[in-house]
């Protein structure tokens, strides 16, 4: 068994040919059997994972190419705009007051009922989220002027005037009822969409980056607006509950003409800045376990997660017969002394040093999976390894990065089975009696519970099955009305609709769909009116659709995951009613076909021109586009949109999954460990973190002859996931995974989830029998009924038959 690495490298050309992107610019293919397991092709990449990429690329990704010329255009409607009140000075030669008053201008004339003026109005004031480039000489001068221009223009409330006219257009049944007419839909079906979304967006995008150098007032107006964009404001309901509905109006096909990558990445944005990215959620989690009492996280997952180190998993079977037939090959063999086969064996493979000091190379321990390889193929070539930055690393003791944890559960069950081993009866979910029990017992329990790890959502599931016992004694709930709350009650009545409709698109947007008559078109916004007609133009586009997929799964992937985590964070049911509805919606499937691709071309294609790229392409020169420039691509060494998408939809495939055995088989019947294995030849620490947690949860499922063939794997998986202690997550012992309780598992969760959704939002089908009612005798006598007609003109028969014909026993009724 080969604990060490990828067993020896493969020669420079193939590492080369790794790297060159892909010829064909269209799909890719789905099974690549010749680097399917093949995964010493690929170098460490060095990518940062974040909530976003550099401002300048979210900028450039808000625009397809095709729309490159519409930034003269809206330089022209701005500059007639501006000389007809400010005739010989440049804008950025102005101060402050007259900035001020033309701002005010500008929004003064949005509101004019003529459609061409109010659209030449909302080009200017775009031309000046854009920074008014043409007065500019370097894009460091334009995100400058993006920045001061941003901020004017949310101060005399250009955003509340865009929400208008945005939902203004949104109603325009005319534009609509075109668009559904037409057979092909192009850039001009939505360009007042398009122009007021890109407004929005650059708005949005530029007042939620950080900068130190910001003014107080501009520190107070982002907060401000932080907070007007998360509460129901604008059309009594946050932003984003807006964007869903475009969405959902998209996908139902009444509306083709939207620019779905626009409003994705707007809504995108939206969720992120209103309710915070990753960072803000790990503090957020620290504040709440410090509410409800319990203890510290055990490490920072995040600077965890940083640190590790990319481990070289197995080669294919092709690669090691070749390497065989080289070393076969040789003129005379190395004899491997007995020595140095006694040091291999004696290192400990379970010794991790991921998170260790660089510099201390003289351990005996040193067996990191990456850098390990049998004594006979140390004299193979390997590509040299990437220098890790020394601020970037985090000092752990030796030994495995995560601190292992149990839930109260799995010491139950440690229990309850020791009892009726050793002594023959339970005690149900007593945890402290050990009477009767041998001393090694006692030990392994005090272990277990030194690792015991409370969650907030058992917190939270404990409290709300005590509601619903409660309802009259448990009291009123205190929620918290957070912009993630009042998201939440936001899209409540359409969430099944909303995540129906952003896998649809995802669905669309995957590079391994195929092209089918009734999937929806999602190149609304970057197909031109004229379609190309030279091959370079033609290249040019196909570049250009590439590129608008994968934005559009980057923005769903971010979407769901942010939703998910923040929603788990608020209140698990909350989580739990997304997920469930994800899971109907088959998003397991969609994702395991997303991956069901040569992952390694998609995470290096070239699928940019970086040229035409904004600001680069209205400040620099543009050169003459040839077709070797646009196949050539740039010199990145992968593409950070695609494999920040990658490793989003692998975290919420392990979300998911998490904890539920019914998904879990999912994965089993959908055959993913050959899709995730595959998976595993990115280089790169986090996504191979996340594939190896989808393979564990399956690892029983998967039979002894799938574990002994993939021992490396199993040993990356020991080495860089999480332990559960007294968790047999590498053999077929779960007692909890029978088969036939998945459908009730499933049910029984739905309950749960109505039930909480019934109790905290549903305040017209409360329980009558729960309802106060009123015994005085006074006030009831004293309410004013309406009664009537008939029943006022047949008083006295009623009277009559109801009470002075039926005998009435006073004695009995005041008892």
């Amino acid at each position: 068994m080969d604990l060490g690495g990828n067993g020896g490298g493969l020669p420079v050309n193939n590492k080369q040919r790794a790297m060159t992107p892909n010829k064909s610019r269209g799909e890719f293919p789905r099974n690549s059997r010749k680097d399917s397991d093949g995964l010493s092709e690929s170098p460490d990449l060095e990518f940062e994972y974040s909530d976003t990429d550099k401002w300048a690329s979210e900028l450039s990704e808000l625009y397809s190419y095709t729309e490159g010329p519409e930034f003269a255009l809206n330089r022209k409607c701005f500059e007639e705009e501006f000389s007809t009140h400010v005739s010989d000075k440049k804008w950025t030669e102005l101060d402050a007051a007259q900035h001020r008053a033309h701002a005010m201008r500008l929004l003064d004339s949005l509101e004019v009922i003529v459609r061409e003026k109010r659209l030449k109005v909302a080009r200017a004031i775009l031309y000046m989220t854009q920074g008014t480039f043409a007065e500019c000489s370097s894009e460091v001068e334009v995100q400058y002027w993006m920045r001061y221009n941003i901020f004017l223009l949310l101060d005399v409330g250009t955003f509340s005037a865009l929400v208008e006219l945005l939902n203004m257009e949104m109603d325009n049944s005319a534009a609509c009822s075109s668009a559904v007419r037409k057979p092909a839909i192009s850039l001009a079906d939505s360009t007042e969409l398009r122009v007021l979304l890109n407004i929005m967006y650059l708005m949005v995008e530029t007042i939620q980056q950080d900068d130190p150098a910001d003014k107080p007032e501009w520190k107070t107006m982002r907060e401000t607006f932080r907070a007007e964009l998360g509460s129901p404001l604008f059309n009594n309901e946050p932003i984003s509950v807006t964007l869903f509905g475009m969405v959902t109006k998209f996908c139902s096909g009444h509306a083709p003409h939207f620019p779905m990558k626009k409003v994705l990445l707007l809504l995108w944005k939206s969720i992120l800045f209103t309710l915070g990215g990753f960072e803000q959620l790990q503090s957020l989690k620290v504040r709440k376990r410090q509410e409800l009492g319990l203890p510290p996280l055990p490490e920072d997952s995040i600077r965890v997660v940083r640190s590790m180190r990319a481990a070289s998993p197995p080669a294919s079977a092709s690669d090691l017969i070749e390497q065989q037939q080289k070393r076969a090959r040789r003129e005379h063999k190395a004899l491997i002394k007995q020595d140095n086969l006694d040091a291999f064996n004696e290192k400990d493979p379970y010794k991790a040093d991921d998170a260790r000091d660089d510099e201390d190379d003289n351990d005996d321990n040193d067996n990191s999976l990456e850098t390990e390889t049998f004594p006979m193929e140390r004299d193979e070539v390997m590509p040299p390894p990437i220098p890790h930055p020394p601020s970037e690393r985090v000092s752990f003791p030796k030994g495995l990065p995560w601190a292992p944890k149990v839930r109260e559960k799995d010491i139950e069950s440690f229990l309850e089975s020791s009892r009726s081993k050793f002594i023959g009866y339970t005690l149900g979910s007593d945890t402290d009696t050990v009477v009767g029990l041998p001393r090694p017992i006692h030990e392994s329990i005090k272990t277990l519970k030194q690792h015991k790890y409370v969650s907030i959502a058992e917190i939270q599931m404990a409290k709300e099955e005590e509601y619903q016992k409660t309802p009259l004694s448990g009291g009123d709930e205190e929620v918290e009305m957070s912009a993630t709350e009042l998201l939440y009650q936001g899209i409540l009545p359409s969430l099944p609709q909303y995540m129906i409709a952003l896998l649809k698109i995802l669905l669309a947007a995957a590079p391994t769909s195929k092209a089918k008559t009734d999937s929806i078109n999602i190149l609304a916004d970057v197909l031109p009116e004229e379609m190309p007609t030279t091959v370079l133009q033609s290249m040019k586009l196909g570049v250009d659709v590439n590129r608008h997929k994968e934005i559009i799964v980057k923005a769903i992937s971010a979407i769901l995951l942010l939703l998910l985590k923040h929603f788990k964070l608020n209140h698990i049911y909350q989580f739990e009613y997304m997920a469930q509805h994800l899971v109907f919606a088959n998003c397991i499937p969609l994702i395991l076909k997303f991956f069901n691709q040569n992952i390694m071309s998609y995470i290096t294609a070239k699928n940019s021109i970086s040229v035409l790229d904004f600001p680069h392409c209205v400040v620099h020169e543009l050169p003459e586009l040839t077709a070797e420039s646009l196949e050539a691509g740039d010199n990145n060494q992968f593409c950070w949109r695609n494999l920040f998408s990658c490793i989003n939809l692998l975290r919420i495939l392990n979300k998911l999954t998490k904890w539920k055995h019914s998904r879990t088989m999912m994965l089993v019947v959908f055959k993913s460990a050959p899709i995730l294995k595959r998976a595993l030849k990115v280089k790169q620490a986090m996504m191979q973190l996340y594939v190896l947690k989808l393979l564990k949860v399956q690892t029983k499922y998967l039979g002894r002859q799938w574990r002994k063939s993939n021992m490396k794997t199993m040993s990356a998986i020991y080495q860089k996931v999480r332990h559960r202690l007294n968790d047999d997550w590498a053999y077929g012992n779960d007692l909890d995974a029978r088969p036939w309780d998945f459908q009730a598992e499933e049910c029984a969760l739905r309950a749960n989830i109505e039930r909480f959704n019934s109790r905290r939002y549903d305040k017209t089908n409360n329980n009558p029998d729960f309802l106060p009612v009123d015994n005085c005798l006074q006030s009831v006598l004293g309410q004013r009924v309406e009664l009537p007609e008939d029943f006022q003109m047949n008083y006295d028969l009623w009277l009559e038959r109801e009470v002075f014909s039926n005998p009435i026993s006073w004695e009995e009724l005041l008892q």
